[in-house]
């Protein structure tokens, strides 16, 4: 009876790992039509642009980020929001020749980023405004790509070059990058995805600010640890014309500074929590253990199936295309599927338990996700987005009924 529950058993998992592979292939078969990567333009005159670049505490690390945004010509202003910074933030972005914008008190209910960027594009006055992270590197001719890009688009979001340093970091973090791949496709799909699946990086965003401003988009995602995606998709399912795009020739990102610090801070927003519904977090974790975790798993053991095979070899073929996400790409990357188990454990832990710290914060845990639709605790977003008056910067947003998506055509 044993070895009759135990075929029974191995029979299933073959048949749950043949239709999660079945999923991963039809998500991988979108790079076959991606849109080509950003390249450089030069800006349009007609087009004013503002960088606005959230800091808390990046002292250390801003500085290559305001040098390179001070030097192009598309930029007219650059913003620092510095959200309570406790070292020398502010004293070097002023010295460096950027407007510094001190951040308010952070309000009840609200994560400091969205906080940041809300008080940034209320104080912008460009027509088109960027936000970037401290830790990215923007080159020449990013700005007028982006303000390109947004022909047609109302959010645009872009995938950028990693640095990161010695091969076990990098080879975790392509372990990390691979779950993202595996769920929800390559970067720049010709078909926008539906808005449930929709994703984006907010280490580099742009938009036209009156639409932002007037729908106060970034507070409708106040409470969000996943700021970025959250945005994305809210806007998505509002009619808006969301896009994550290929800029890696033209941003570099150096997020962490160990592998230690990168198993701890990607954690944050890895499992995508508070913008995915239970079971769509359930079957994305099916799917990476029967299609990456257990395929290493058994290769170790010495006991891989030929379907166990097959998927190593799509992974490391993935590892390959993943080189140009890199700038110094070497042996971690081609190591990375070694990890893949960790990466899955990772995904799990960060799903059961989920990080609610950032920056020296802690957040209480206010918002769920039910049925693909989020919902916050005393926050409008319950209540889709509404389109009140331009706020203030201490203001709240007021609930009301779903706007209908920018005028393009207007804002040209």
């Amino acid at each position: 009876m044993s070895a009759r529950l135990t075929a029974a058993a191995l029979t299933t998992l073959t048949a749950a790992q043949a239709v999660a592979a079945a999923v991963v292939a039809s998500r991988l078969a979108r790079g076959r039509d991606r849109l080509p990567p950003l390249r450089p333009r030069a800006p349009d005159p007609r087009t004013t642009l503002s960088v606005v670049i959230p800091a808390r505490n990046e002292e250390h690390r801003i500085g290559p980020c305001l040098r390179a945004v001070l030097a192009d010509p598309a930029v007219r202003e650059v913003i620092v929001v510095d959200d309570r910074s406790g070292d020398g933030t502010a004293r070097l972005a002023e010295s460096l020749g950027a407007t510094v914008v001190t951040g308010a008190p952070l309000p009840a209910g609200w994560v400091g980023k969205q906080w940041a960027l809300r008080q940034g594009v209320a104080a912008a006055r460009g027509e088109v405004v960027v936000t970037l992270d401290a830790d990215t590197r923007p080159a020449p001719g990013l700005f007028g790509a982006l303000a390109a890009a947004l022909d047609g688009r109302d959010l645009v979001s872009v995938g950028p070059r990693f640095v990161c340093d010695g091969p076990l970091e990098q080879a975790l973090h392509a372990a990390f990058l691979a779950t993202l791949v595996y769920r929800s496709g390559p970067i720049g799909p010709a078909v926008p995805p539906p808005p449930y699946r929709v994703v984006a990086n907010g280490q580099c965003m742009a938009f036209r600010r009156a639409p932002m401003v007037a729908a106060d988009a970034f507070a409708r995602v106040r409470d969000r640890m996943t700021d970025d995606v959250a945005l994305a998709r809210h806007l998505a399912a509002q009619g808006w014309a969301v896009a994550f795009l290929d800029a890696s020739g033209l941003l570099e990102v150096d997020m962490h500074e160990s592998p230690a610090e990168l198993w701890r801070e990607w954690g944050r927003s890895l499992p995508l929590r508070d913008v995915t519904g239970p079971g769509r977090q359930a079957a994305d974790l099916a799917v990476i253990w029967l299609t990456a975790g257990l395929p290493v798993l058994r290769l170790v053991a010495g006991r891989p199936s030929k379907l166990d095979m097959g998927l190593l070899a799509v992974r490391w073929l993935l590892a390959g295309a993943l080189r140009g996400s890199y700038t110094r790409a070497g042996a971690g990357v081609w190591l990375s599927p070694l990890l893949d188990p960790a990466a899955a454990w990772r995904l799990t832990q960060a799903t059961v338990r989920p990080v609610r710290t950032w920056r020296g914060r802690s957040y209480p845990t206010t918002a769920t996700v039910s049925r693909g639709r989020s919902h916050a605790t005393g926050a409008a977003v319950s209540r889709g987005l509404a389109r009140p008056a331009p706020p203030a910067a201490g203001g709240e947003a007021s609930p009301g009924e779903r706007p209908a998506p920018p005028d393009r055509s207007a804002a040209r």
